[in-house]
Order: C-alpha cells, then sequence, then structure tokens
C-alpha cells in the first residue's frame, strides 16, 4: 500500500478535481504490476496497472489506495476490469465519498466472489487526498493561507518593498504549491502593489494554476502582467455585482458607468470576470467559495495581503496555513503584517492550528498546520 501511495503522488497537480490514486498487483510477495491516475479524464489506477500487465493476473492481490469505481464516467468502471482479471483479493486503502461509489465498488466485487479489505494506512491516504475529499463533499475548494514573514512579524518594509522576504528555497516550495494546487488567489492590494505574474516558474513541464484575483470595485489595471496574459493563463477576476444591479435598476452613476467600462476591457483581453455576492461592498467569500468550486477549482492557495487573508479567516474558509518565517528584522510600526482587519478582542478568541509541521528551510522555518474546528 505505501508503494501504491508513492505512485499516487505521482498525479499531484494534474488530475483535479478527481483524487490521487495508486495501485500495485501483487503475485505470490512480488510486485508484477503497478499504476497511477496519471491526468484527469484519462484510465484510473486500477485500469492503468492491469491492461500493462503482462502476466496472468487470475487469482493475485490487487492494492489501491481508495475504493475502485464502479459507475461509467469518463472512463469505464474500474471493478470491472478487477473482475475480469480475475483479481483475489482488493486491499483498499480508504473509502470513497463520493455519492456514486460509497460502498457500491467494494459490494460490486464481493458479490463476484473477491475478498476485499478495507483501511490500510487511512492517515495517511486521507492526508495526501485531503483536497479531494473536502471537493467531494463540500463542493469547494480546499485552500491552503501561505504567508512570508520576518520574524518580527512583517510581510515587507513600511516603504512597501517585499523582495524578498524569504530565501530561494522557500520560494520554490511556493512554486510547487502552485503547480500542485488548482489555483492562486490574491487581493486586488497585491496586484496594484507587486504587479504578480501569479505563474509556476519552475524548471520543466509543470501545470500552471487558475489566477484570481479578489477586486471588488474592479480596480485592476488593463496594464497589468495578469491582464495582459490573460489570454495565455486561464485568469478570473472576482467581483461584486452591485454595479450590474445598479444598471438593471435604470440607475446608472459615474461609478456604475466606470465599472462597466472596465468590465467591458477586462473581458475583451481574455478576463474571465465573475460576479460574486457582496458583504459590505465587498466580495463575499463564501459565495465566491461556492462558485469557484462549482467550475471545478477543487483548491487554491492563498496568497493575499492582511486584507484578504482576513477576510477568508473570517469567512471560515481557510483549511490550512503554511507560515514561512525568515530569520531578519525589519521593524516599523506601519510594516504591513499578514493578516490585518479588525483582529479579536481576546486570546480566548484566537483561530487555533493542529497537527503541527516544522521544518527548516535552509535558514527559513516552515510552520504548516490545519485549521482547528471552530464550531
Amino acid at each position: 500500500m505505501r508503494r501504491a501511495i508513492e505512485l499516487a503522488k505521482k498525479g499531484g497537480g494534474y488530475v483535479h478535481p478527481n483524487p490521487l490514486v495508486g495501485c500495485v498487483v501483487v503475485n505470490d510477495g512480488a510486485i508484477i504490476a503497478e499504476g497511477y491516475h496519471e491526468k484527469y479524464g484519462e484510465y484510473h489506477a486500477e485500469r492503468n496497472a492491469l491492461t500493462r500487465c503482462n502476466t496472468k493476473t487470475k487469482g493475485t492481490s490487487l492494492y489501491v489506495t481508495l475504493e475502485p469505481c464502479c459507475h461509467y464516467g469518463k472512463t469505464p468502471p474500474c471493478t470491472e476490469i478487477i473482475i475480469e482479471k480475475g483479481i483475489k483479493k482488493v486491499f483498499v486503502g480508504i473509502l470513497d465519498p463520493n455519492p456514486l461509489v460509497a460502498g457500491k465498488g467494494v459490494k460490486m466485487l464481493q458479490e463476484a466472489g473477491i475478498e476485499v479489505e478495507v483501511g490500510l494506512c487511512e492517515n495517511e491516504i486521507r492526508e495526501m487526498n485531503k483536497v479531494f475529499l473536502k471537493y467531494i463533499t463540500t463542493k469547494k475548494p480546499y485552500v491552503i493561507m501561505k504567508t512570508a514573514m520576518t520574524l518580527d512579524g512583517k510581510i515587507a518594509a513600511h516603504t512597501g518593498d517585499s523582495k524578498w522576504v524569504t530565501n530561494e528555497e522557500s520560494r520554490k516550495m511556493v512554486h510547487e504549491l502552485r503547480s500542485e494546487l488548482a489555483g492562486v488567489i490574491v487581493g486586488i492590494g497585491t496586484v496594484l502593489a507587486d504587479d504578480p505574474m501569479l505563474t509556476c516558474r519552475l524548471e520543466g513541464n509543470h501545470r500552471q494554476p487558475v489566477r484570481i484575483v479578489v477586486d471588488s470595485n474592479l480596480r485592476i489595471p488593463v496594464d497589468s502582467q495578469l491582464v495582459k496574459t490573460a489570454r495565455e493563463y486561464r485568469t478570473i477576476v472576482a467581483t461584486t455585482v452591485i454595479s450590474t444591479e445598479a444598471e438593471r435598476n435604470g440607475e446608472i452613476s459615474f461609478n456604475c458607468r466606470r465599472f462597466l467600462d472596465s468590465l467591458r476591457s477586462l473581458e475583451m483581453t481574455g478576463v474571465e470576470v465573475l460576479e460574486c455576492k457582496s458583504i459590505n461592498n465587498h466580495v463575499d467569500i463564501n459565495d465566491l467559495m461556492i462558485k469557484l468550486g462549482s467550475m471545478g477549482i477543487d483548491s487554491l492557495l492563498l496568497e493575499g495581503g492582511g486584507t484578504l487573508n482576513a477576510a477568508f479567516l473570517e469567512a471560515g474558509c481557510v483549511d490550512e496555513v503554511w507560515t514561512f518565517i525568515a530569520p531578519k528584522i525589519i521593524g516599523g510600526e506601519g510594516a504591513k503584517t499578514p493578516v490585518s482587519g479588525k483582529g479579536i478582542d481576546k486570546m480566548s478568541a484566537a483561530i487555533n492550528l493542529q497537527n503541527i509541521d516544522i521544518q527548516n528551510i535552509n535558514g527559513d522555518i516552515l510552520i504548516k498546520g490545519k485549521i482547528c474546528s471552530r464550531e
């Protein structure tokens, strides 16, 4: 099963919104075939392993990280080929929470006379598929909030200069995250201050994330790097519906005209403008998550400034936090911090993390943790 997990991870960045799945076929203690889900829309792990096997599989055992599918989708059901190939026993890491499967795959195998054992390396597999497990049950993206700050908690000098807070190795890890997750999201403040590209700039053929900007008043410049490269890299600008509602009511103000002019200009460049509900004239983050989820975007790297980070945290839309801490002190009463907003009144109301992991990244310290439930 650990070999199946190792194989599954190779699909990172290429299979979403599908899960990472690996499969190993064993005969008399020796691996005779293996495979993994390599790309969305292509064969699943079990079918890849079994169709590439050069020896007889009758009476063998099959190890798979996730319950085999039993329905027709973009590919035929995996239960079908497992039964056809005469597999004697199937070891399943975890059951698939997808309502189309959810125990039905195991039942189908058992009804065909195949012995099934469920529950191997469950914790590792759930962690590996944390994105899929959230998305398939909530239809909302899994969100990792990434911050980079100095030892005294600053994300930039008081002048706004932020290149670079962390070292090259830490920044490489962030680009790896951009490649693995479906989208990267920032606020308009970050765009205006840094004019970023938000692409994965690792060597080799890496998948590029969907670039998303939260811009309630549609202020993004048409000459920004994001807009100028929108036809090359998918770019979404999330804004509010205030101005379009006003237009429908015949209340065309100066701001409405500016908004509509910006909307048309952006759409001509290839930018997708996503209209969201508003809260206090700002994009409703929960509504944004629902809309992005409906578009098949199952995961986000939140690389916002303090304002957007605070909005996501207040909305309860952050699942995990990655904080890079550089061994630097820059000071500055007005220097920005990773999370702004109003903040809490008492320490007892703080958002806590669990499952903490701490790494030394060539001198930088990376602290990772999951947001504790506040229920």
